[in-house]
């Protein structure tokens, strides 16, 4: 019995246009049960899926290379397997690890160096904890991966004048309008992306800022700060029209600004252009209506061409993440192989100190009472020499298992009688389990939603 295989598959923005990508999103409200489905998949032992407006992608420790999980795709959303297959990753092991830590780290991200996909890898870490479908291999990778993150942006310039799909989308209304001096602004949605739209905004001299959501006291919250005025969300479409400018960012399933909207909104405003910038996953705003004369409508995937020009200026940062990256990586896989003679070692202590203790009582047997100084020298004396004695087959274990040298561990195992490679994957497996119990939740870097940032 071997290590479980790690495997994680998945869709982003540079496979899969939005098109697409927004048939699989998943909300934030429906991503614990996805999980759960996902967890459910005979062969899955562990999983967590993270969605964002970017990427959909399920990592997953399996016990079979058959164990499909591309198939969730296509079952969980009734989708034509012809229409995800072109699009769909597949990375196992090594190159599943890479891949989390450089998409944790922002290296995969449409804005190179954004601080919002850390965050939102973290929240789908603790749904998945939430919901029992991670233990003890995943939750060693997410540790280290989240570690291999705060190494990049602290040890690396990549997170240096911070940049974020929402600071995109402002610097593309600014190059449309070529001043947004005095522009109407109107966010419709008050989540994470929408309070940094409102920063940048305000940064660029944006004038009057509209607020609208779902939720009125989340509106409430976000516009205070800016001096923003809060639209009930059922005032939606009449408050649409004062807006120069909407960046829309919500977690509707379907578009809620559709072409009817569009030729209303055009009638009352005499023909004033508007610009909607469409930054959520599924789309709120329908694609017909940028057919509509005075109406432009930017979609996340439009922001790509802005997002590209950032990544000339942070190639020689990204250049550091990288091997920063590739170390992390190996560093992981070195622990992960030398971990496997884990029980192994435990065993051999064990027995070593089993054999200490039985000759220390037969000593005391023969020596009588003892004050309790001499019982210190014996005890220091016995573990002393126990511990060298221990020291070369240790080392040994351990070598080999950096080494990946299953025979060598196999024969050092029998030479001392200790349990087999199959007998400590099932021994390491329960360890592990167990280990996660007491374990808190990680630090949530921002309360990025399932739609909004990277």
């Amino acid at each position: 019995m071997s290590r479980q295989s790690i495997v994680l598959i998945g869709i982003n923005h540079k496979t899969a246009p939005i098109e697409v990508r927004e048939r699989v999103a998943i909300s934030r409200d429906e991503l614990p049960d996805a999980t759960r489905a996902l967890a459910a998949i005979p062969g899955v032992t562990e999983c967590m899926i993270v969605s964002t407006c970017n990427r959909v992608e399920m990592l997953a420790a399996v016990e079979s290379p058959e164990t499909d999980i591309a198939g969730f795709l296509h079952s969980h959303f009734g989708i034509d397997p012809a229409i995800l297959a072109p699009h769909i990753y597949e990375h196992r092991d090594q190159q599943a690890v890479r891949h989390l830590f450089r998409v944790a780290s922002s290296l995969d991200s449409m804005v190179v160096g954004e601080p919002q996909i850390l965050g939102q890898v973290k929240d789908a870490f603790a749904v998945a904890r939430a919901s029992g479908t991670i233990s003890g291999q995943l939750e060693h990778l997410l540790q280290s991966a989240f570690a291999a993150a705060k190494r990049v942006r602290t040890e690396t310039a990549i997170g240096s004048n911070s940049v974020s799909i929402a600071s995109v989308a402002v610097e593309l209304a600014r190059k449309i309008f070529g001043s947004l001096n005095g522009r109407t602004v109107f966010l419709v949605g008050a989540g994470k992306m929408s309070e940094l739209a409102a920063r940048h905004l305000l940064q660029q001299g944006a004038g009057a800022i509209l607020v609208t959501n779902r939720t009125l006291e989340r509106a409430r919250q976000l516009a205070e700060p800016f001096d923003g005025r809060v639209i009930p969300f059922e005032k939606l479409y009449d408050a649409a029209t004062e807006a120069d400018i909407i960046i829309s960012s919500t977690g509707a399933p379907h578009p809620i600004f559709r072409r009817e909207h569009g030729q209303a909104f055009m009638h009352r405003r005499r023909n004033r252009p508007m610009f909607f910038i469409d930054i959520a996953v599924p789309r709120d705003v329908d694609p017909a209506m940028n057919k509509l004369e005075g109406i432009f409508v930017y979609d996340i995937d439009d922001l790509q061409a802005v997002a590209s020009s950032h990544m000339a200026e942070r190639s020689a940062q990204a250049t550091d993440a990288e091997a920063l990256i590739a170390a992390e990586v190996e560093r992981f896989h070195q622990r992960r192989r030398a971990v496997n003679v884990a029980p192994a070692i435990v065993s051999l202590q064990q027995q070593a100190e089993e054999i200490r203790q039985n000759e220390l009582k037969r000593a005391q047997a023969k020596l009588g009472a003892l004050t309790a100084e001499q019982i210190a020298v014996i005890e220091t004396l016995t573990r002393g020499l126990v511990n060298k004695f221990l020291h070369p087959p240790m080392q040994a274990l351990k070598q080999a298992a950096r080494e990946n040298d299953s025979t060598r561990v196999e024969a050092l195992c029998d030479a001392w009688s200790l349990p087999s490679v199959a007998d400590q994957a099932g021994q390491l497996a329960s360890m592990e389990s167990s280990a996660t119990e007491p374990r808190s939740e990680p630090a949530r870097e921002d309360e990025t939603s399932a739609v909004g940032g990277k």
